[in-house]
Parts: C-alpha cells; structure tokens; sequence
C-alpha cells in the first residue's frame, strides 16, 4: 500500500518538475502508439467497410482472419516482425530494427485487426437498406460510404479506442523490435518493466500513473467526441 501512495507522489513530482527522461518516454509512447493507431484506423476502416458492405467468395475466412487477429499475442508479432527485419531478414537491408518506425509496424499490426473488426460489427449495425436508399436517391457510392461512416460514428470511435488502448498498453512487441533503448525506443510500458527489474517499484508505480493518466486523457477525449450528436 505504502508503495501505491508513494508512486502517486513520485508521479506527481516528475510531472511538475519536468523530469527530462520522464517526458522523453512519455513523447516516445505517444509518437508510437498514436501514429500506429492512426494507420491501423486508416487501413482498418476501410476494410470493415468493405467487408461488411461486399459479398464475395471466401468471405468468412477473411472474418474468421480478422477476428483472430484480434486476440493475436502481442509477443508473436513482435517476432514475426522481427523475422523480417534482422539483417538477415527479408527487410534488414532497411536497418529498422531497434528504431521507432519497427514499434510503429509491430503495433499498427496488432491494432489493425481490431479496428477491423470493430469496424465491420459497427457497419453491420446500421439498417442494411440505408446504403441503397442513398445511393436511390443520388448519392454516389463514395457519399453513400461517407454517410455510413458518420452514422456508425459511435462503433468506430469504440474501435479507435480499442487499438489504441490495445497498443498502449503492449509489451512484449515493443521490447522486441525496439529494444527498450533508453533516449531511442524506450516507451511507458518497458520503462516500467525496466524499473521493477531494478527493483524501483515507487518509480515503476510513478510511471504507471503516468500511462493510466495519458490513456484515460485521451480516451475521454475520444469519448467526448463519440457522444457528440450525430449529424446525417
């Protein structure tokens, strides 16, 4: 318990003291992961669109594919990825290992599959007729699509929330292609393994808050927005 209310007050005090590796790791975490879940979310929604929209030979596999990859282990990404780009990797001619743009892959690949999935459930939720009547009544197939989106706003801000808060929480992908270096690929989440190994579990805790902190943030402010009223 003692070391709870301790981590809270270390918490407080990197924060408002500015501590430069604090705010270095926090800028690292937000840079990786929030650039991840945007490509994830770029690629994702489409895809769920497409998917819930077309009929097509070997449709359910592609489902079946999609759901799992959602609750694929972090840590067989990370290997797969990097697999791919050790220097005697398909890749390892690009020299991405243990940089910020490998971290970026391996979560935006974790990612990608859930927003997918979000996405299709959020568009199969929408009256099936709504798209033919758009498109009855002159909308091309691109406003038709635009409009669906807007409609299904609420499942596809809970599927950016979901990539999001999949990929910030991660761990084992993110040591493994970015090798936890400190100045260079170190993120919240390794940080506060690299702290517990040490045996520093008030900072461990203080780093903890840090990330619960920046993730409630954000996630509220997607929440903010997925309550605005819809407007079609």
């Amino acid at each position: 318990m003692d070391t709870i209310i301790e981590g809270a007050i270390k918490a407080i005090e990197l924060l408002t003291r500015g501590d430069r590796e604090v705010l270095e790791v926090m800028m690292m975490t937000l840079l990786v992961s929030g650039t991840a879940t945007v490509i994830s979310v770029l690629l994702g929604v489409p895809l769920g669109l497409w998917l819930a929209l077309t009929e097509f030979f070997g449709k359910q596999v592609l489902n079946s594919l999609v759901n799992f990859g959602m609750g694929l282990p972090p840590v067989v990404v990370g290997l797969f990825v990097s697999l791919f780009l050790w220097r005697s990797g398909p890749l390892g001619d690009l020299d991405l290992m243990y940089t910020p743009t490998a971290m970026i892959v391996a979560q935006a690949l974790i990612a990608f599959p859930i927003v997918t999935g979000f996405s299709f459930a959020a568009i199969l939720s929408i009256n099936p007729k709504l798209r033919w009547r758009l498109l009855s009544m002159g909308a091309t197939p691109w406003q038709a699509n635009w409009l669906l989106i807007k409609e299904a706003k609420l499942g596809l801000i809970a599927a950016v929330i979901a990539g999001f808060g999949r990929v910030i929480s991660e761990v084992g992908a993110s040591m493994m292609v970015g090798g936890n270096i400190k100045g260079q690929t170190r993120v919240l989440t390794t940080a506060i393994v690299t702290e517990v190994e040490k045996g520093n579990f008030d900072i461990a805790m203080a780093i903890a808050y840090i990330l619960l902190f920046i993730t409630y943030s954000i996630v509220v402010l997607l929440t903010i927005l997925q309550q605005e009223k819809k407007i079609l």
